[in-house]
């Protein structure tokens, strides 16, 4: 028999009186079952998992089997998991560290023009105070990165590729074991940020070839501020925090105990998803959403990023004749974002849409929909009939 997806049977208390929320991919609402995890590790099993008095075993015994539940997910082995305080920490130790540790003179980094702002932003700091080299690949109109536009690129000084499993925009899924493929070919290491990915699709660190792997909490139910690195076995890293023995040397610092089970936790209950319908369930939703949305609106619903190589969760479509953030302020029924940034009053199309050839007027009419645990079907019929409302007027 098929096994069912963990779906909470009655709504999360955080949802139960507000407004659909369709903003899944900006953060998650903590699961229930995951803040009774991590509780006894904020009060009564508080001793410092480095200690050797008998206050320190269980919280010891916890954080390790907290690492094993997160490898788990990903298909990693306990020791090759570094936890870290939130997603841009995992990626800046993994591309900080990856170039100091290379010993390069000036190092040559790739990576693509859709990335997280903690990649970017960390590459140019990277040119700026480590001499780096940074080339940007460029996506084509699904935002997706083209392989032979990494094997053209790559060179004898590259010494790391970072390319994100999952756009947080569009949901758009990258073929990383093929870029791996290719890194490995120049002897260049792999660094792959997938806070969008884990916990939505199975992402399999052996499968894909990567090097360096990001899986941020609060992107599947966990509290912020709980993230974790993959760093593959032999892999040089330069520390991101210096001190203590801690996580491998990498990250020091007494470890959160409780955030650690949190994430833990919430890596437990993505496998259970993931083995069920979970994914299956979410397209379903997804793509009623979407159907809903072009019938009520024929003729003006265009769909940003590929049809099928995207998130089971993710919708971003621009509506003919609306803003988006005009659209999302008239419909206070929903929860939902735009890629779109407000500057002194000025509305700045979004970088990933306008990355991918989206003129002006359809990056600034797009809406981002992601979809989570708690999506029902009757949350489905109440977002679309609330948009197509406003958009019809």
């Amino acid at each position: 028999m098929t096994a069912r997806p963990a779906q909470q049977p009655v709504p999360h208390p955080g949802l139960a009186s507000g407004p659909v929320y369709l903003d899944y991919n900006a953060t998650t609402p903590v699961d229930p079952r995951v803040a009774e995890a991590m509780a006894p590790h904020l009060t009564d099993l508080f001793g410092n998992p480095s200690s050797s008095h008998p206050y320190s075993a269980e919280p010891r015994t916890a954080l390790a089997h907290a690492r094993h539940q997160v490898a788990t997910l990903i298909g990693a082995r306990p020791h090759e998991i570094v936890f870290t305080a939130s997603g841009s920490e995992a990626d800046l130790l993994a591309l900080r560290g990856a170039v100091i540790a290379s010993g390069h003179r000036r190092p040559h980094v790739i990576i693509q023009a859709t990335e997280h702002p903690a990649v970017l932003e960390t590459c140019r700091a990277l040119e700026r105070l480590h001499g780096a080299r940074v080339t940007v690949l460029p996506v084509d109109g699904d935002g997706l990165v083209d392989p032979a536009a990494l094997a053209d690129a790559l060179d004898k000084d590259t010494v790391l590729v970072s390319v994100m499993a999952a756009n947080n925009e569009t949901g758009a899924v990258q073929p990383i074991a093929d870029l791996a493929a290719l890194a490995h070919q120049h002897g260049a290491l792999l660094h792959c940020d997938a806070a969008q990915a884990v916990g939505k699709v199975a992402v399999d660190v052996e499968a894909l070839g990567v090097d360096l792997l990001t899986v941020v909490g609060h992107k599947m139910y966990a509290p912020k501020g709980a993230a974790a690195l993959y760093v593959r076995d032999g892999v040089a890293l330069e520390p991101v925090v210096y001190g203590g023995g801690q996580e491998r040397g990498l990250r020091a610092g007494t470890e959160n105990v409780a955030l650690a089970v949190a994430l833990g936790t919430a890596a437990e209950l993505a496998a259970r998803d993931l083995a069920g319908d979970g994914p299956a369930h979410m397209i379903a939703l997804r793509d009623d959403l979407h159907h809903r949305l072009a019938e009520g609106l024929p003729g003006r619903v265009h769909l940003n990023g590929p049809v099928e190589r995207r998130l089971p969760n993710t919708l971003n479509v621009s509506i003919d004749g609306v803003l988006g953030h005009e659209l999302l302020a008239a419909a206070p029924e929903i929860a939902a974002s735009t890629g779109s940034a407000c500057h002194s009053g000025t509305r700045a199309p979004s970088p990933v849409l306008t990355a991918m050839g989206l003129d002006a007027g359809r990056a600034l009419a797009a809406v981002r929909l992601s979809l989570g645990r708690w999506s029902t079907p009757a949350d489905i019929e109440t977002a679309a009939t609330a948009l197509i409302k406003v958009a019809v007027v």
